[in-house]
């Protein structure tokens, strides 16, 4: 068996970080999973033997907790996955400064307070980082200000990581999902469909309607973010280094400009268009 990992996944209770867990539990690392809600990390915990913490990713003492708890546990820290995130939408003018400002302390301030509490432990393990972000961190839509720029904030500081530290053996890397079944695309998406009329297909209809132009023509499931976070953590993924890997079921493949030569595209009115982030 390879040699067994001590991973920390934020967020990890429920979505793409709980499917993450899992992946990693089953190939027989050593998971600490942490998010605010106790009830959905409790479960995942009972599920998979994984370790749960609950913790505020903005709180600095609360991160440095997180951390200390892990290595106390397992003695050791060399793959952390930041997942946690929030979505406010709304356009700059919009926006207010309170849901910009959580926006920008979860999304932003959270990831970079956990890898400097981390730093140490995963340049004495020559470990790996991988941050989900979004396809918005690459292309922005109608009403996404905040959450897109914090997913482009959280890009970079992760190639920052990946430039300031590769040299002692860090890796860090990025993910890029498009339309996610998780918990939170899900409340979305059964509000879309009401808002277009299809309230009666439920998140379904959402998502049907969501992903209409996407090559794949569906959303990926969790796992299939996972999977890509698992290898990114991995061995395998030695010499990548300030990755962005896209896993968006070719999203940012397609040229919006040509769309319209496949597909009858009218516009929405501005409501419809300005709630929540896409990835």
């Amino acid at each position: 068996m390879a040699e067994r990992r001590v991973v920390l996944v934020t967020g990890g209770g429920t979505g793409i970080g709980a499917a993450t867990a899992r992946l990693l539990r089953a190939a027989g690392h050593r998971v600490v999973i942490s998010g605010r809600r106790v009830e959905p990390l409790r479960r995942l915990a009972e599920e998979t033997g994984a370790l749960a913490h609950p913790s505020d990713a903005a709180d600095p003492a609360a991160v440095q907790d997180l951390v200390d708890a892990t290595v106390s546990a397992y003695g050791r820290l060399d793959g952390l996955v930041l997942n946690a995130g929030i979505v406010r939408g709304g356009a700059v003018g919009d926006l207010s400064v309170e849901d910009w400002e959580a926006v920008m302390a979860t999304n932003v301030t959270g990831p970079f307070l956990l890898q400097r509490a981390a730093l140490p432990h995963l340049l004495a393990s020559r470990g790996a980082v991988v941050a989900v972000a979004s396809v918005a961190a690459l292309r922005n839509g109608h009403g996404n200000a905040a959450y897109a720029t914090s997913k482009a904030a959280l890009l970079q500081l992760c190639r920052s990581l990946a430039v300031d530290y590769g040299r002692a053996g860090l890796r860090a890397n990025i993910v890029c999902p498009s339309w996610v079944r998780t918990e939170l695309a899900d409340r979305r998406m059964a509000r879309f469909a009401e808002e277009t009329g299809r309230a009666a297909g439920g998140a379904d209809a959402g998502y049907e309607e969501a992903t209409r132009l996407l090559p794949a023509g569906r959303p990926a499931e969790p796992r299939e973010v996972a999977e890509a976070v698992n290898w990114l953590l991995s061995p395998a993924a030695s010499f990548v280094n300030g990755a962005v890997l896209t896993v968006d079921g070719g999203a940012t493949a397609l040229d919006p400009g040509g769309a319209a030569f496949s597909f009858r595209i009218e516009a929405r009115d501005g409501a419809n268009a300005r709630d929540g982030a896409n990835g």
